[in-house]
């Protein structure tokens, strides 16, 4: 875990993630635009203030363990590693190449820092239940497994599953956080498969449930140090986000949840995260 930083600080970051995943998607021509913008603030706060790790001893026995369930949205836990100081930032722009460590989906024995590989959406959670039983077994109960998931890979039954086997074991060691950005690859998710009221759904398989403004770096901070507090439960943090979060045109619009910018687009897109959509003058002027 790098030291902490200001909020102030941990805001530019997230922005500097954004601008860092429209490079990425402009380069590769392909992948996930929406999800990655609004996960920067999440991640921003997890890599430099929540999560405890060595971006030099990747497989430090005494981090916290973090695995991102839906995988498409990877490129901006790449850009949240690199300038964590897990790789050389000009790295991203390998983005789904061939060959390349950085693929369109996690891949664990590709990039050292990276805990599962994912896929197929809905397993996430499955994983981090396994994690965190073993850590129980072992009595390392002093490290969090985290895991963050979409809204719509709740559509997979195996997500109720894992939920279930999280509430008999009271697995409170797990702080899980959902992307509520209700969009999912066919449209909106009340549309698609409506989950309705997530929170109720949550508490009634046994979970201690919060809900925040996941574009707040603050507040995700703040949820996951209460989640840690939270004794006898798992832990899910009902974060809502903007998807695109950032950039204008891309913002709740359901058909960027796979779609990467142009060039065109993505020199638009860049200047709106630079003046933070027209409010300062950019350096790049």
């Amino acid at each position: 875990m790098l030291q902490k930083l200001p909020i102030e600080q941990l805001d530019k970051i997230a922005n500097d993630i954004r601008e860092d995943i429209i490079k990425m998607l402009e380069h590769a021509g392909s992948g996930h635009s929406a999800g990655p913008l609004g996960l920067a603030d999440i991640f921003a706060a997890l890599y430099f203030d929540i999560l405890k790790y060595d971006p030099k001893k990747p497989d430090w026995n005494e981090r916290d363990l973090f695995l991102l369930s839906n995988g498409h949205c990877v490129p901006v836990q790449y850009a949240a590693m690199a300038r964590a100081g897990y790789f050389d930032r000009k790295e991203l722009m390998t983005l789904r190449q061939l060959g390349s460590r950085l693929q369109g989906h996690p891949e664990r024995t590709k990039l050292p820092g990276l805990e599962t590989t994912s896929g197929p959406l809905g397993s996430g959670l499955s994983q981090a239940c396994g994690m965190a039983l073993a850590l129980r077994m072992d009595k390392q109960q002093h490290r969090w497994v985290y895991v963050v998931m979409g809204d719509g890979e709740q559509d997979e039954g195996n997500v109720w599953e894992a939920a279930m086997l999280a509430g008999k074991y009271k697995l409170n060691n797990i702080i899980a956080i959902t992307d509520r950005n209700n969009i999912q690859i066919d449209g909106p998710t009340e549309t698609v498969m409506p989950l309705g009221d997530l929170k109720a759904k949550w508490q009634a398989f046994g979970w201690h449930v919060l809900e925040i403004n996941g574009n707040d770096v603050e507040a995700v901070i703040d949820a996951c140090a209460m989640g840690r507090a939270i004794q006898e439960q798992p832990v899910m943090i009902i974060a809502h986000t903007i998807p695109g979060k950032g950039v204008d045109f891309m913002e709740n619009d359901f058909h960027w949840h796979g779609s990467p910018p142009n060039h065109e687009q993505a020199v638009k897109a860049l200047h709106e995260l630079r003046t933070l959509g027209g409010k300062i003058r950019s350096e790049h002027e």
